[in-house]
């Protein structure tokens, strides 16, 4: 199917962004044996991908409003449409030189997720979807969730609260609750990638709070395109709004929420 107009201004934006994020992510390992490290080089290398989606998008869609991690809430002139934008999802892994994180641009439409770009300029993978449209990989590939119906075959990602979050007790009786009914546990660091390895049919399910709308925005059209389920963790529809996820295939979605529920 032809991209339109819409996924068109997406791709340039997270492509050009991408660009300029592979060439710092080739300076990473040469700055991992300085002293200081390389931390403030990956935030400078954060905020000059988000400056360039910023312009992009403003340049292409002028008046559309804004949610971004960087620059949090930018009201605009339009206010049916609003861009959510994670210039760089995985930053941990960007900064140990793993090359496993993405770019994520959702787009909101008088309140509803209607598309959705995740980007990972190391493999050069490039995930989209528009609502009614279906999800691709790189323009070719459909996708589809997985179709497996019983956790004892499925593999799961999940995200770990790290030193300086809430929720570790919690965590640990989730984790232990799934790790025995799955048939393997995947803890891969970037939530845009894990929703879209989800519409892809990589993972058969996913689950993550204490996230932010910018990490989930592009993933939830994603993988609603691609046939799964999205919701909160206790089976919702508030998933953008508590950061609370639960993602898969109907089956397996079922299956894992009275794991999580407690």
């Amino acid at each position: 199917m032809p991209a339109s107009a819409l996924m068109n201004v997406m791709v340039a934006a997270a492509r050009k962004a991408g660009r300029s994020l592979a060439r710092d992510f080739g300076e990473v390992e040469n700055l991992q044996v300085s002293v200081k490290g390389p931390a403030n080089f990956v935030s400078a290398a954060d905020h000059k991908a988000e400056d360039i989606i910023f312009k992009e998008l403003s340049k292409a869609r002028p008046g559309y409003g804004f949610l971004m991690e960087e620059r949090g809430e930018i009201e605009g002139d339009d206010k049916t449409h609003r861009w959510i934008v994670d210039p760089l999802d995985g930053t941990t892994n960007f900064l140990h030189g793993i090359p496993h994180f993405a770019i994520s641009i959702g787009l909101e439409r008088e309140g509803v997720l209607v598309a959705g770009v995740i980007y990972n300029p190391a493999s050069d993978e490039l995930f989209t979807a528009e609502k009614g449209k279906g999800a691709f990989l790189n323009d070719r590939r459909r996708l589809r969730v997985a179709a497996r119906k019983s956790l004892a075959d499925a593999v799961v990602v999940t995200g770990i609260p790290h030193r300086g979050r809430p929720g570790h007790p919690r965590f640990m009786d989730e984790m232990k609750a799934v790790m025995t009914e799955v048939a393997g546990l995947r803890r891969s660091g970037s939530a845009a990638l894990d929703l879209a390895y989800v519409a892809a049919g990589r993972y058969d399910g996913y689950w993550e709070r204490g996230l932010k709308a910018w990490d989930l925005a592009a993933g939830i059209v994603m993988v609603r395109e691609a046939g799964g389920l999205v919701s909160d963790v206790n089976g919702g529809d508030k998933a953008l709004d508590s950061g609370n996820v639960l993602a898969g295939n109907q089956s397996i979605t079922k299956a894992l929420l009275p794991l999580l529920a407690h």
